[in-house]
C-alpha cells in the first residue's frame, strides 16, 4: 500500500507540474513583462531586460521572508490561472464539439444548416459523377474523379451534418451510422458497450480520449493570452498560436477516437448482444440491424 500511495503521490505531483505550474509559470512571467511593456513599448527589450534587472536587484536585498513569500505568491498565481483554464477547458470542450449553449442557438442552426447543404451538395455530385461513369466501363481517370467527389464529402462530413462544427460532426457521425447500419442508439447503448469491451481496448479508447482532453486544455490556454492582450498585443499572437496548435491536435485526437469507436462498435457489437441474451454465444460477424434494434428498445426502457 505504502509504494502504491507512492507512485500515485508522484503521478499527481507531474501531472500538477505539468498541467498547472508550468504553463502558468510561463503566463505569468509573460504577464509580468507584458505589463512591464505595455502597448506602446510591446517589443522594447532592452526595456524588459532593465525593468527585469531592477526587479531581481530589489528582490536579492530583501529579507529571507520575503523572498519567501514571493516564490509562494508565484506558485500560487501560476497555479491559480492554471485551475481557471483546467475550469475553462470543459466550456472550450463544448464549443470545439458544437455543443453550444441555448444563448447562441441561431448561430449553431445557421452554421449547421450551411454544413448540411454544403454536404447534400458534395453528395449530389458525387452521384451525379457516379451515374455518368458507370461502374462497368469507368476509365481510371474517371473513377480518380469519382474518389476525389466521395474524398469532399468524407472531409466535410462522414454522415449529415448536424452541428456547427467539423469535430461535432465527426463525433455525431458514429451515432449515426451505429443508428443506421446496426440499429443501435449509442447515446443509451455505449456505456453498456464499454462494460463489456476487453481491456486493451478500453485502454485505447482511453489513450484516444486522453489525447482529445490534452488538446482542449491546450487550446484553453488561448484564453488568458487573449485577456492579456489587452494590455500587451503580442499576446494576441501567442494566443493565436497555442489556440490553432491546440485546435489542430484536437481535430486529430477526435478524427482517431471516432475511427476507433467506429472500429470498436464494428468488432465487438456482438458481444453486447451476446451479453444482453439478443444474440446467442456462438454467433459470429458484425451486429445485424434486427439485433441492434433489439438492444436499442432493451437499453432505452421505453425512455
Amino acid at each position: 500500500m505504502n509504494n502504491f500511495f507512492g507512485e500515485l503521490a508522484k503521478q499527481l505531483a507531474e501531472r500538477w507540474v505539468g498541467l498547472l505550474a508550468l504553463p502558468g509559470l510561463l503566463f505569468v512571467a509573460t504577464a509580468w513583462a507584458g505589463i512591464q511593456l505595455g502597448w506602446s513599448h510591446a517589443v522594447d527589450l532592452p526595456l524588459l531586460a532593465s525593468r527585469a534587472t531592477g526587479f531581481g536587484a530589489a528582490l536579492g536585498r530583501a529579507s529571507g521572508p520575503a523572498q519567501a513569500l514571493a516564490v509562494i505568491g508565484l506558485l500560487l498565481a501560476s497555479s491559480g490561472v492554471g485551475l481557471t483554464v483546467q475550469a475553462l477547458a470543459a466550456p472550450v470542450r463544448a464549443g470545439l464539439l458544437g455543443l453550444w449553449p441555448p444563448g447562441l442557438r441561431w448561430a449553431r442552426g445557421r452554421l449547421a444548416d450551411a454544413r448540411g447543404r454544403r454536404w447534400h451538395r458534395l453528395v449530389a455530385n458525387r452521384w451525379e459523377l457516379q451515374n455518368r461513369f458507370p461502374a462497368a466501363s469507368r476509365t481510371p481517370a474517371q473513377q480518380a474523379e469519382v474518389d476525389e467527389a466521395a474524398a469532399r464529402v468524407n472531409r466535410l462530413a462522414l454522415a449529415a451534418p448536424t452541428r456547427p462544427t467539423w469535430m461535432g460532426d465527426r463525433i455525431a457521425a458514429v451515432e449515426q451510422v451505429a443508428l443506421d447500419r446496426y440499429g443501435l442508439d449509442l447515446r443509451f447503448g455505449w456505456s453498456r458497450l464499454w462494460l463489456v469491451l476487453p481491456d486493451p481496448v478500453r485502454a485505447d479508447l482511453s489513450t484516444a480520449n486522453g489525447q482529445f482532453a490534452a488538446a482542449v486544455v491546450t487550446t484553453a490556454w488561448a484564453l488568458p493570452y487573449v485577456v492579456l492582450g489587452i494590455v500587451w498585443w503580442p499576446a494576441l499572437l501567442i494566443a493565436l498560436a497555442v489556440g490553432m496548435t491546440g485546435w489542430l491536435r484536437a481535430r486529430a485526437a477526435v478524427a482517431d477516437l471516432a475511427d476507433l469507436s467506429e472500429a470498436v462498435l464494428d468488432i465487438h457489437g456482438r458481444t453486447l448482444a451476446v451479453a444482453l441474451g439478443v444474440a446467442p454465444a456462438e454467433s459470429t460477424g458484425p451486429l445485424s440491424l434486427s439485433e441492434g434494434d433489439e438492444i436499442t428498445r432493451h437499453v432505452r426502457k421505453g425512455r
